[in-house]
């Protein structure tokens, strides 16, 4: 019988090695003469351990991490293909505590399938959500969806439901289905994880999209810093085609569904979803006023649906096992479960997918481990750069869209960056205002002169000049920007700024000059 053997084809696993290991395993095989089946599977997001090995065995996966090139004689010397014992031997992977206490819905299939084949998908629950869809009427689909309780997994947490209700609503003839892969935030990854380790979940939750909304076509605005992603995707897609899970006649309905990839140019302004609609039909990427909304008036003027993947890549699963299944998991009106990103001075960085209403406290010290240099956690940003700086004494706080709010925090796309006792918030709150400036797209005039102002504060603050008139000063420039920027980016930018004066106020007052 051939032994499979797993190694990540994840570009963070990459980064480390993986494709060096996964060549040192082949050539370690061939020349002992063993005939064994090696998959390139999806990270399972411990990055710690990674390069991480998986054998099947008879009583499942057994994993061995992290592997370097020079482990591999001593794996193969070790009976690794029957699981044998070896000093990097980690035991069944299911069984392993930073996994056995997940709640993997979204990601249940990263990291256990073949990326690149349709049949591994099917046969582990892939297209049974776009089967049950077919069999809905476009009402039901939506209904389904808003059951549900998800919320867009990117920003602002809209009801996706919501979203879909208006699209369908509208009586246009072309309609779109667009994701939006432009995943800019620091500390984040879960849509890249994603896209390479399971690209046709987000395949067929763009297909269940159009589906129940009518639209015909999709597109997915991907950045172009992800060309692993782009190739999974782009792989994936074909295959899809040829099953006829894309294409005139979707699973014999009857139904078209196409779908492609669009390639953006880096700008982090086209996270934002009309800056990323004004892209996709090739202009420069800038902000749109609202209304109309693009569920109104969105793709080169035509009724649009805009999701992120993980939003996207939840609506299998939601079809699939029913919206009652989806909504059992999370707390008040967070229903579901979010893939959750640590990053930063973490000892154990990676992803874990739990219920809502896990606390920060849990995921820093129970699954992160800490801070890697093994000092004091001082503050984490939740949110990406423009998400507020929490302090350890609100580390009790739950993963909770409304709890977060409550504490002038926010989720976003659920990255947490770890900052222990040495770090600087003044600089932290200089960095903020200097992202700002450089990605605005320069519509507005608070985001636009309003940043570049704020360094310039910042700066004075930092050299000890008048600290206190210019800390006001900077306050006042956080409103203005607040009230009055034309979106997120000049809208949030602030909130770093506020949560570091707020919390860390003496990094401010402690510049004296000299």
């Amino acid at each position: 019988m051939t032994v499979t053997v797993y190694v990540p084809r994840d570009s963070s696993a990459l980064s480390l090695g993986a494709g060096e290991v996964a060549q040192a395993i082949s050539k370690e095989a061939s020349a002992r003469g063993i005939e064994m089946r090696l998959v390139r599977n999806g990270s399972r997001g411990a990055y710690w351990l990674e390069p991480l090995v998986e054998v099947v065995t008879a009583s499942g996966r057994v994993a061995y991490g992290p592997v370097t090139p020079a482990d591999v004689p001593s794996l193969f010397a070790a009976d690794f293909l029957n699981g044998g014992q070896h000093p990097l031997s980690l035991g069944l992977t299911d069984a392993m505590s930073w996994f056995a206490s997940q709640q993997r819905l979204t990601f249940a299939r990263v990291g256990i399938v073949d990326p690149t084949s349709v049949a591994d998908y099917v046969a582990n629950d892939g297209y049974q959500g776009l089967r049950r869809a077919l069999s809905m009427t476009p009402q039901a689909i939506v209904q389904a969806v808003l059951d549900s309780g998800l919320r867009g997994r990117g920003g602002a947490a809209f009801p996706t439901g919501i979203k879909w209700k208006t699209v369908l609503d509208q009586p246009a003839g072309q309609k779109y289905v667009t994701c939006n892969a432009d995943e800019g935030d620091s500390g984040t990854f879960s849509d890249r994880m994603l896209m390479e380790g399971d690209p046709l979940a987000l395949v067929e939750g763009m297909t269940i999209a159009g589906i129940a909304v009518g639209a015909t076509q999709g597109y997915i605005y991907l950045r172009a810093e992800y060309p692993h992603a782009y190739r999974a995707l782009n792989h994936a897609i074909a295959a899809a085609y040829q099953a006829r899970y894309l294409g005139s006649d979707v699973m014999g309905s009857g139904k078209r569904f196409d779908l492609e990839v669009r390639l953006g140019a880096g700008a982090y302004v086209c996270g934002e979803e009309t800056s990323m609609l004004e892209s996709l039909e090739g202009k420069r990427g800038e902000i749109r006023v609202r209304p109309p909304l693009p569920a109104i008036k969105g793709l080169f003027g035509q009724p649009t649906i805009v999701n992120n993947v993980m939003t996207l890549g939840t609506v299998p699963t939601i079809l699939h096992k029913g919206a009652e299944f989806y909504k059992d998991f999370g707390m008040g009106k967070s229903r579901g479960t979010l893939p959750i990103q640590l990053a930063g001075n973490i000892k154990r960085g990676g992803l874990v997918e739990r219920a809502f209403g896990v606390t920060l406290r849990e995921l820093l010290y129970d699954y992160g481990g800490g801070s890697a240099t093994g000092r004091p956690i001082r503050t984490v940003q939740v949110g990406g750069p423009l998400g507020a700086y929490i302090p350890a004494s609100q580390f009790d706080v739950a993963i909770d869209y409304e709890a977060l709010t409550a504490i002038g925090a926010l989720l976003g796309h659920g990255g947490i960056v770890v900052f222990d006792d040495t770090v600087d918030m003044a600089k932290m709150a200089r960095y903020a205002m200097e992202f700002c400036a450089v990605e605005s797209c320069g519509k507005c005039t608070p985001c636009r002169i309003g940043s570049t102002r704020g360094v310039e504060v910042i700066d004075r603050i930092l050299n000890g000049v008048e600290s206190e008139r210019n800390v006001q000063l900077l306050e006042d420039l956080c409103e203005t920007m607040l009230q009055g920027s034309l979106c997120g980016l000049g809208g949030m930018t602030p909130f770093p700024v506020q949560s570091a004066l707020k919390h860390f106020r003496d990094d401010f007052r402690a510049r004296t000059r000299h």
